[in-house]
């Protein structure tokens, strides 16, 4: 089975993937038949809050966190990127190299990011929410659950989804529409989607009318639910990303994926490194 393109994966230039390198990824891609890698890197204008024990697991990201215990990204080098690039572009010359950014909460940064976008030229623009309001500062997942109802957390990161997309054209995927997901507390009942069922398919419909994909996010299970519910809605594209933080994770659980959104009657293009689309 030939995979398809790993339409989203961070090297070291992006800021908190430290075991990140683009020339042993597309090294791997080479290796592993893949026919392309779009290397999406983060770029985000969000600091968010940090609490105590957040980071354990993740030491590589407190040297970006302030005295006043806000998390602040680093801004992206725009001009080693694509240097990095066009260097792995020329020494592997049958691997189809996508130039590419995840934008963080773009809607909230709409001149930063133009001017971003116009100088860079990507191929390839995810758009992702990583965090949610909490008063005047911003939170992540790990944080969030902490301080308010589980289901809560779902639904309010459900309900900015359809802002994200209405208020910004700038980005043509939505990554990981789940993402609170990987996160969801040991102490609470399995997640179930189907609870939520009305808020996502609001959230895909919104994405649907806007003509943009929805990206498989292979970093966690994205349950085949919100795959029938993007059909059903009118989503017309998919996308396979796994998110990558280093080589090793490359294309992960991609068989897995092809097999599910399948079964949810998408079929890849022309190309293999296409969006797969569904099928009439």
């Amino acid at each position: 089975m030939v995979l398809p393109a790993d339409g989203h994966v961070h090297s070291e230039w992006s800021w908190d993937a430290p075991a990140g390198s683009m020339e042993q990824t597309c090294a791997r891609a080479v290796e592993m038949g893949l026919p392309a890698v779009a290397f999406t890197e983060h770029v985000d204008f969000t600091a968010w809050m940090v609490v105590a024990g957040e980071l354990d697991d993740h030491e590589h990201l407190k040297v970006f966190v302030a005295s006043n215990g806000t998390l602040v990204p680093p801004k992206f080098d725009l001009d080693g990127y694509l240097e990095c690039l066009q260097r792995c572009r020329d020494q592997f010359p049958g691997l189809r190299i996508i130039s590419g950014v995840e934008l963080g909460e773009p809607h909230w940064y709409g001149d930063d990011v133009a001017r971003l976008l116009d100088v860079g030229q990507f191929e390839r623009v995810l758009g992702s929410l990583h965090c949610l309001p909490v008063g005047r500062q911003f939170a992540e997942p790990p944080n969030l659950f902490r301080q308010r109802p589980a289901a809560q957390v779902i639904r309010e990161y459900l309900a900015e989804i359809p802002r994200l997309i209405m208020s910004s054209d700038t980005f043509g995927v939505l990554a990981h529409i789940d993402y609170p997901i990987r996160y969801w507390p040991a102490g609470e009942e399995p997640f179930d989607p189907n609870v939520f069922q009305d808020e996502f398919r609001h959230a895909l419909r919104v994405l649907a009318d806007s003509g943009r994909a929805l990206e498989v996010n292979t970093r966690g299970r994205l349950h085949p639910e919100i795959v029938r519910w993007w059909r059903d809605e009118g989503g017309e594209a998919v996308t396979f990303g796994s998110d990558a933080h280093s080589p090793t994770a490359l294309a992960y659980g991609f068989t897995e994926a092809v097999a599910m959104v399948e079964a949810q009657g998408f079929r890849p293009g022309r190309h293999p490194y296409d969006f797969w689309t569904r099928s009439r």
